[in-house]
């Protein structure tokens, strides 16, 4: 896109304010989950993998959306696609604050997953109404105030839930979100689509999303008890059937979502694999800390309730925002590979060190932030190595499917952390043993290492 002003109208400050507290207001509800899961799942009466669903059918959406986002702005005009994005998002936050179970819970946060095209589309406005130089601002400007509003998000779901109910976790941002976005929809001006003749793959969206949603079912089911070994294999048939489809229709469309054929770049291939494993590890943190936090202290846990998993886990969140600026900077001075060992190294330490020494709240929230700073930069480090190993003309691509690798990662640890709860739970309380806790903590150590393993066979291909 060009950097030159493609609209005579002009964003003023109240328009790039609606942006930003809209931004805020998307950033408080992403964020409420995580700090409330273990609420969650007592008052649905769900276990820890099928709690994991309610984070990870929002990432889910996002990693679908991520890579469309753009090309329907472009297409259709940013803002009118914005403001429709948002009535979706509005609608699957009123369901999850209405949501009577877990199903009703779970379409809510599917819906409210577009919300990651919020970021893109709002680039796109401030792109065409403003210089390159006021629209590096305006930018940077909405995007402190997401990340901003993911911290307020973990600090206020607690207050919330236990002040008013868990249902308002939902409704109170959803409500900031509805009237947010008529302010953006009246003090925006229209932005003109451009022509393209590149296509929308919708095929490759619904394959995608519907691949990651039945595997991560698959894992609640077969850590059931009696499940028979028939409908395991049937899981896995479904899984391989979808995501055998979705690679053929990735291969042959025209305008593909994820472009394939970058995978056969090293670079490219390689900072994917990366970004997989670091982010897998880094998933397995975000859903194991919180549950171990509420555990009862009558046992081996804390007893901590929402409020105080939020204030425990605000640290790390900080860490994870600084990460994303310190991230490209360490891969300019030392290079993607050194980083991701060195982060590699941290989380591995950490998590090992996890599995016997987890008696006090300072050593998890110790362990969250080393984690989410490691993580943060070793995957900034990737996508901004991978951004300049490439063509200019492929960034784009190359970033998305970085992207979305990413927030699969993501999702699959969380998935498979719950599943390890389930699997070690004891058969009386139906609650997860010390001893599950200790295996998650040592598997995601040991997926980290993982990452040092992949940087040596793709040595060539990580530097810088």
């Amino acid at each position: 896109m060009s950097d030159a002003v493609v609209s005579p109208v002009r964003l003023g400050w109240p328009s790039i304010g609606a942006l930003g507290i809209l931004a805020l207001a998307l950033g408080t509800l992403q964020s409420v989950v995580e700090p409330a899961l273990p609420l969650l799942q007592r008052e649905l009466g769900v276990s820890p993998a099928e709690g994991a669903l309610i984070g990870n059918a929002l990432l889910v959406t996002g990693a679908v959306i991520a890579p469309v986002a753009g090309k329907l702005g472009d297409r259709y005009g940013g803002k009118r696609v914005l403001v429709r994005l948002m009535a979706v998002v509005s609608v699957g936050g009123l369901l999850a604050g209405l949501a009577p179970n877990l199903p009703v819970l779970l379409l809510g946060q599917v819906l409210q997953g577009v919300m990651v095209g919020a970021l893109p589309l709002s680039f796109i406005l401030v792109r065409k109404h403003l210089t390159a130089g006021e629209s590096q601002a305006a930018i940077g400007l909405v995007v402190a105030l997401f990340t901003g509003g993911s911290m307020v998000g973990t600090l206020l779901a607690g207050p919330i839930a236990e002040g008013l109910s868990w249902q308002w976790m939902f409704a109170l941002p959803t409500i900031a979100i509805v009237v947010t976005t008529s302010a953006v929809a009246r003090l925006v001006p229209h932005d003109p689509p451009i022509r393209s003749e590149d296509g929308i793959d919708w095929p490759g969206a619904v394959l995608l999303s519907g691949t990651l949603l039945a595997f991560m079912l698959g894992l609640v089911t077969v850590t059931r008890d009696g499940v028979p070994p028939l409908a395991v294999g049937a899981i896995a048939v479904v899984v391989a059937a979808l995501a055998t489809g979705w690679v053929v229709v990735e291969r042959r469309a025209a305008s593909p979502m994820v472009d394939l054929r970058m995978l056969a770049k090293p670079a490219m291939w390689n900072a994917c694999a990366l970004t997989f494993v670091i982010t897998t590890g880094s998933g397995m943190v975000i859903l194991l800390l919180p549950q171990l936090f509420a555990v009862s202290a009558d046992e081996y846990g804390f007893g901590a309730s929402t409020t105080d998993i939020g204030l425990f886990l605000l640290p790390g969140a900080i860490a994870g925002a600084v990460s994303d600026s310190v991230g490209g900077i360490a891969a300019r001075r030392f290079g993607p590979r050194a980083v991701v060992v060195v982060g590699t190294v941290v989380t591995a330490v950490t998590m090992i060190a996890l599995a016997s020494l987890h008696t006090a709240e300072w050593q998890l929230v110790l362990a969250r932030v080393l984690t989410a700073f490691a993580a943060g930069v070793g995957t900034t480090a990737l996508l901004a190595g991978t951004a300049t190993a490439i063509e200019t003309k492929d960034v784009g691509i190359a970033t998305s499917l970085l992207v979305v690798t990413r927030v699969i990662g993501v999702a699959l640890g969380a998935q498979v952390a719950g599943a390890i709860l389930d699997a070690g739970a004891e058969p009386i309380t139906g609650q997860p043993a010390e001893s599950a806790f200790v295996t998650g903590f040592v598997v995601a150590g040991l997926v980290a290492a993982l990452s040092l393993l992949v940087v040596r066979v793709t040595r060539e291909g990580v530097k810088a």
